[in-house]
């Protein structure tokens, strides 16, 4: 019996580790998808999630075929890609994915499924709940709310979002919300589920040591992450890591690298500030402890950096 008790608790605790995510990007505006990208490609070879799917919120032509070449670097070419369904002023950039493709094999061009339409089929034909990790912006789950029975398949399926999002020491607006104020406005105050902010004072304070993209990136001669990073800005750079935070709290909760605060609401102000309210509501914020910040910046490094599992 001891044994049978065992066994189940063993099972219990790989299923809960793959839970399934879906990577939810605005892939190209900033080099911090990228790094998360990998990140969650790392922690599905590690058994600790399932990705299972990356919707984009960034319209660029170059989005779709960087991150197939990416999902190919890591042994998952067949990882579906949702495409961004309009283009929002000032969230369409392209710093750094052409010049990675550049480096990468040819990539047909195959039309990829319209990012709302996947998110939905994901979510009807997977058997358990999924954590959503959101680092663009809300257009995609702000589609779904507003799709037929939306709200009652995002209750259903998904258990929580993790959202890099938000600014919560500060009243200036957030890039990502900023960008499109309406989405974020219908997700953060009426998704039906769960939401965790990652927000902009966790990933400024946190900065990505370029040491690593010399370093722990030289296993492959042509690495895609490591040219991207190159491509983004003039090295050597520190960029912060906002939606690595996003990523590392969505799959890894448990680990306690951040704390959160209690839960309340999230109210979008029409210049895309976001105002935290503690009480009643599902909504939290995570807080930094400084003496933490050095192990973070580690585990994100090895994470970012892990080579490819062998397939």
């Amino acid at each position: 019996m001891r044994r049978i008790l065992i066994a189940a608790c063993l099972i219990a605790k790989v299923c809960l580790a793959a839970r399934p995510v879906i990577f939810d990007t605005d892939m190209g505006n900033d080099i911090d998808d990228a790094l998360a990208l990998a990140m969650l490609h790392a922690l599905s070879d590690r058994g600790e999630c399932e990705l299972i799917g990356v919707t984009l919120t960034n319209a660029n032509p170059a989005a779709v075929p960087y991150i197939r070449m990416i999902n190919r670097f890591y042994g998952r070419g067949d990882l579906p890609v949702g495409s961004a369904i309009k283009e929002l002023k000032g969230g369409a950039g392209d710093g750094y994915m052409t010049a990675a493709l550049r480096t990468a094999p040819a990539e047909s061009a195959k039309a990829a499924e319209p990012a709302p339409a996947l998110l939905r089929r994901l979510l009807l034909n997977v058997r358990e709940k999924v954590v959503i990790v959101q680092t663009g912006f809300s257009t995609n789950l702000a589609a779904l709310l507003d799709s037929p029975e939306g709200i009652a398949l995002a209750k259903e399926k998904v258990a929580l979002v993790v959202a890099m999002a938000g600014n919560f020491t500060g009243r200036e607006p957030e890039y990502n919300v900023r960008i499109d104020v309406a989405s974020a406005k219908a997700v953060f105050e009426h998704w039906p589920t769960p939401i965790v902010f990652s927000g902009f004072e966790i990933g400024r304070d946190l900065l990505y040591p370029s040491g690593s993209i010399e370093h722990d990136f030289a296993y492959a001669r042509t690495h895609p992450i490591a040219e991207s990073y190159r491509a983004y800005d003039k090295m050597p750079y520190d960029r912060p890591t906002w939606d690595l935070t996003a990523a590392l709290e969505a799959v890894r909760p448990a680990h306690g690298y951040f704390g959160r605060s209690e839960p309340g609401t999230v109210l979008v102000e029409s210049n895309g500030s976001t105002r935290f309210t503690p009480g009643k509501g599902d909504r939290q914020y995570l807080r930094l402890d400084p003496s933490k910040r050095a192990e973070i910046l580690e585990v994100l490094a090895l994470l970012a950096s892990q080579p490819p599992a062998r397939r």
